[in-house]
């Protein structure tokens, strides 16, 4: 498994800092009173079922309206919340950036235009969009096409200098394919994902592999077995092994074996930032009628450069539902550079320290100490990032009581419903009550949001499991959701 690197400023900077505040308290904003300090009694059921100590679980549930009374347990234990880090990320920006950001691509050049033939390079300045997709490319080169460019005689040119990247090593959590498109990080010219959707057929006994977007850099090489025809698995035996070539591009293995009339589809993330961005600007301008004479390389557009064309993405409000909806990795990281890039002083070092700064003081300006907290890419995908249950409520209370509650509130899934809580829960009395975000890592399983009583009284609930062996825990964590609902304790 990978981690980060042990001799990089930023792991030097969040463990000083860490180390610094580990002992103060933590704040949470709640009224005055009794409160409960005893796990749910099926809640240590479940548990105890799953051989799991109640020291490993750490609870907070705080009634936001009502008069029921607060359980704490374990909750200043600094833990690893896995991807619910997500929550102090997207509503950090939220407040720093506001709602209505948004980022922006553009196309620039150094020559003239004349009879569609642009005499110069062509330059994609990347502003940091999470979600840049290739409809939104498509979009973008469509504009430039009818601005009257056809023809480039020069370069295409990538400038990914809006971000200053902070040097970590790319998380695998216990070997996993590092192809996943969910293990991509973050570019200031981050282009769908930077993912490759393959689709292997068999029509009539003949094996086709399909790579969209259409990237020449990538070479298949299809040694798919044809079966005869059958019933069509759910999960078809085609296997894609990528090997890097000594030029950059890929030599796409596929095996395994397909029934004929059977299809199967998965996405890879096989090509670095800027050979997909280039591969994908090449296969999207060739689909237009145009072409490029030139290579490929990375620079910063020149300041006498002319603007070319522009794309806008969504704003804040529709990107954080689609960071924490579906558990974004890279969108989050990329969301986090973003409040980086935009505070970053001469001295930070990158933009993660920079973001890593400002959110920490911004709770501090929220009465809430940042003592726990530490931070690495703000997605969660990390063994190095930390919180407490205390913290993580403090932070959804003072959501609840922000400007930007709904917005917020509205971009976690739904109970039995949405997102990442789509499956669980749905047939019980909880689905639709809650709004919870989910975290997993192979030691981690975490519940963190807004969740409903039998009264109608909305509760923030943080559940957060750290253990060697969770084997069963996201039953256990659906119990403390029950638990809350039918006020058995």
């Amino acid at each position: 498994m990978s981690s980060l690197l042990v001799s990089s400023p930023l792991v030097k900077t969040l463990r000083r800092l860490a180390l610094a505040t580990l002992l103060l308290p933590v704040t949470l904003p709640a009224s005055a009173g009794p409160t409960n300090t005893v796990l749910p009694a099926k809640v240590q059921q479940a548990l105890k079922a799953s051989k799991i100590e109640n020291s490993a679980l750490s609870l907070v549930m705080l009634p936001m309206s009502g008069t029921d009374i607060p359980t704490i347990v374990n909750a200043d234990v600094s833990v690893n919340p896995a991807s619910t880090m997500k929550l102090v990320t997207t509503y950090a920006a939220l407040e720093l950036l506001g709602p209505t950001h948004q980022w922006k691509t553009e196309f620039y050049t150094d020559g003239p235009l004349r009879n569609g033939v642009l005499q110069g390079n062509l330059y994609l300045k990347g502003g940091g969009d999470p979600k840049l997709n290739m409809e939104k490319l498509w979009l973008l080169m469509r504009d430039l096409r009818a601005n009257g460019v056809k023809q480039i005689t020069g370069d295409l040119v990538l400038d990914r200098s809006h971000f200053v990247q902070p040097q970590l090593a790319a998380f695998n959590d216990d070997g996993k394919d590092d192809s996943k498109p969910f293990l991509v990080g973050p570019d200031a010219l981050l282009v769908n994902l930077k993912s490759v959707r393959m689709i292997a057929r068999n029509e009539g006994g003949k094996i086709s592999i399909a790579a969209e977007p259409p990237i020449a850099t990538i070479h298949i090489d299809n040694r798919v077995k044809s079966l005869p025809a059958g019933k069509c698995p759910g999960w078809p035996d085609v296997r894609y092994s990528p090997v890097k070539q000594a030029d950059g591009s890929i030599n796409l293995v596929v095996s395994g074996k397909l029934n004929d009339g059977c299809s199967g589809q998965t996405y890879l993330a096989v090509l670095d930032h800027a050979a997909y961005a280039a591969g994908s600007v090449r296969a999207i301008w060739q689909e237009l009628g145009g072409s490029i004479q030139g290579g490929d390389r990375i620079d910063n557009v020149p300041k006498q450069a002319r603007l070319l064309a522009r794309a806008f993405s969504p704003d804040l409000v529709e990107i954080i539902r689609d960071i924490n909806k579906y558990s974004n990795n890279t969108m989050a990281q990329q969301l986090f550079l973003s409040i980086g890039a935009q505070f970053r002083t001469a001295a930070d070092a990158d933009d993660a320290q920079a973001a890593y700064r400002v959110i920490r003081q911004w709770l501090t300006r929220k009465g809430i100490n940042a003592g726990p907290l530490v931070i690495e890419n703000g997605s969660g995908l990390s063994r190095q990032e930390r919180t407490s249950a205390r913290q993580m409520a403090a932070l959804l209370q003072a959501a609840w009581q922000g400007p930007y509650a709904a917005e917020f509130m509205s971009s976690l899934p739904l109970v039995g419903m949405d997102g990442t809580m789509r499956k669980r829960l749905r047939r019980t009395a909880l689905a639709g009550e809650g709004h919870i975000k989910t975290g997993t890592l192979n030691t981690v399983r975490a519940i963190s949001g807004y969740s409903r009583d039998a009264k109608g009284n909305t509760w923030v609930v943080v559940a957060i499991l750290n253990h060697p062996r969770p084997w069963g825990a996201s039953s256990i964590l659906d119990q403390v959701l029950l638990s809350l609902y039918q006020q058995k304790r």
